[in-house]
């Protein structure tokens, strides 16, 4: 149902079933489907597709060309109702594309809030993305992928099915990622590795001297300490209980994954 105070161009094509909100603004020739679902305060620029079961969160904007909800890029897709969720806030640039999910995974894609997606890029079914994420040109997600809170991934990376990106990693620019990133690592190349921590990221995040001390020490640690990787892990938890920043690398280190994790490049490789 379209609210009268919404702002709608003449020659946009909007399903009378729509749910638009007051305050939201449609922009020529925008195609929005039955049931998608646009909040307050959103902005379609122009050109842009809403399809499926797709919801928009307040005081996003979008530009031309997005493409947001389209079916799946997965075979077994049979046409089942699943949804397409975008936090608010979200910046949405030029030829974006984010697909609905699929019944055997999960049947949500989800978007956060206060996201910048820049051109091009791709979020595939089933993703899970978190809080404040940015996603450089052209950045593609597989289905089934994870990115936790305020990542950063490069223009023209790449990231495989059921891959986790953690909380405040970075993603190198034209990196192919098939194995998990931890929370504040750093990693790049084909296939990425861990190149170290993203310390930048961490202070402009407003981490402080000695968490980030705490995490470089714990990341020595995991990485270039003695022993399985099981017993590292059970020493870092010892040693860094008290640290939060280092639980989230543990935490998510003994989390259910798909997939193995980057490390650092063998020495003299």
């Amino acid at each position: 149902m379209m609210a009268a105070q919404a702002e709608i161009h003449p020659t946009a094509i909007v399903d009378p079933e729509a749910q638009i909100a007051p305050g939201a603004r449609i922009g020529p020739y925008c195609v929005i489907g039955a049931h998608a679902s646009v909040a307050a305060g959103v902005e379609l620029m122009s050109h842009v597709v809403v399809e499926g079961r797709t919801s928009i969160g307040e005081g996003c904007k979008v530009f031309p060309f997005a493409s947001l909800g389209s079916v799946p890029q997965d075979l077994k897709y049979a046409g089942e109702p699943t949804r397409l969720e975008i936090g608010a806030r979200n910046t949405i640039r030029e030829h974006v594309t984010m697909n609905l999910g699929t019944e055997g995974g999960g049947g949500v894609t989800r978007v956060g809030e206060g996201g910048l997606y820049m051109v091009g890029v791709h979020v595939g079914h089933d993703c899970q993305v978190g809080d404040g994420v940015i996603l450089a040109n052209n950045a593609t997600l597989a289905g089934h992928v994870e990115v936790q809170d305020h990542a950063v991934l490069g223009g023209l990376c790449a990231v495989h099915q059921f891959t986790r990106i953690g909380a405040h990693a970075m993603v190198g620019g034209m990196s192919g990622v098939e194995k998990d990133v931890i929370p504040f690592g750093s990693v790049i190349g084909n296939r990425a590795e861990l190149g170290g921590l993203n310390l930048v990221g961490m202070k402009r995040r407003g981490f402080d001297r000695e968490a980030m001390h705490a995490v470089r020490r714990a990341y020595d640690m995991l990485f270039f300490g003695e022993g399985v990787l099981s017993e590292r892990v059970a020493l870092v938890r010892e040693a860094f209980s008290a640290v939060p920043a280092v639980m989230m690398i543990v935490d998510f280190i003994e989390g259910d994954s798909a997939r193995s994790f980057c490390t650092p490049r063998a020495s003299g490789s």
